[in-house]
């Protein structure tokens, strides 16, 4: 009983870092995007600046998990939720990365103050955010259905996403004196969609925490996994 506390105790900790994480995280994909509109010139150094938190909390959530699998020896569940944490707290890594990229583009765009930020570029900000929220909702309560919702979203947002790419072209091909511009812009909503994209990965793991599937790149036909099984 003492050690299952204690297991449960370490285990919650970890989420609760990860929670932390994402609320972080949430913030730096909103300050750079509200930087990318305004042309905020600087706005890169503040984004960096929370992405170094970010960066060192994750070495502590790592080492926090390591220490659940070497002196707790979880199993069942318990592995999956210390598994699926390992690999949730990369991903959220990944997405600050990303939200620092997306600053780095105001620095560029600021030279370019004539152009409009496309409204599905902004749209796109603002459904990659509630990805990122529903799948932390769905980590904290271990809701498969709010993962396979994020899942699910994840084919709209490339959808918004091919939409810009459209828009851009166009314009690109009407004004070639700004293409440089359209470029920091097109490379700004390719970031937003690999956020998605890492979103989608984190909602995977939690559906694994759920069933204890491996949901990631299900390609794999009946006589695929029979090779493989026998090999």
């Amino acid at each position: 009983m003492i050690a299952r506390k204690s297991l449960e105790h370490h285990l919650s900790a970890i989420e609760d870092a990860i929670s932390g994480q994402c609320d972080q995280i949430e913030s730096m994909i909103r300050l750079a995007y509200h930087g990318l509109c305004e042309r905020c010139v600087g706005t890169a150094d503040k984004v960096m600046a929370m992405e170094e938190r970010i960066n060192e909390n994750e070495v502590l959530i790592e080492e926090e998990c390591l220490t659940v699998l070497a002196l707790q020896q979880p199993v069942a569940s318990d592995l999956r939720r210390t598994a699926a944490a390992l690999k949730i707290n990369s991903d959220l890594e990944r997405i600050a990365d990303l939200a620092l990229n997306l600053a780095e583009r105001t620095e560029s765009l600021a030279k370019f103050p004539q152009l409009d930020i496309p409204d599905r570029l902004t749209n796109m900000v603002l459904f990659s955010i509630e990805m990122l929220h529903d799948a932390r909702e769905a980590f904290l309560k271990t809701d498969r259905t709010l993962a396979a919702k994020v899942r699910r979203d994840d084919s709209e947002l490339d959808d918004l996403n091919r939409q810009v790419i459209v828009e851009l072209t166009e314009k690109m091909e009407a004004n070639p004196e700004l293409v440089s511009g359209y470029l920091h812009l097109f490379s700004a909503s390719r970031i937003v969609e690999r956020i998605g994209d890492h979103a989608t990965n984190i909602a995977e793991d939690i559906e694994y925490v759920v069933d204890g599937e491996i949901h990631r790149h299900q390609i794999l036909d009946f006589a695929a996994k029979r090779r493989l099984s026998n090999s």
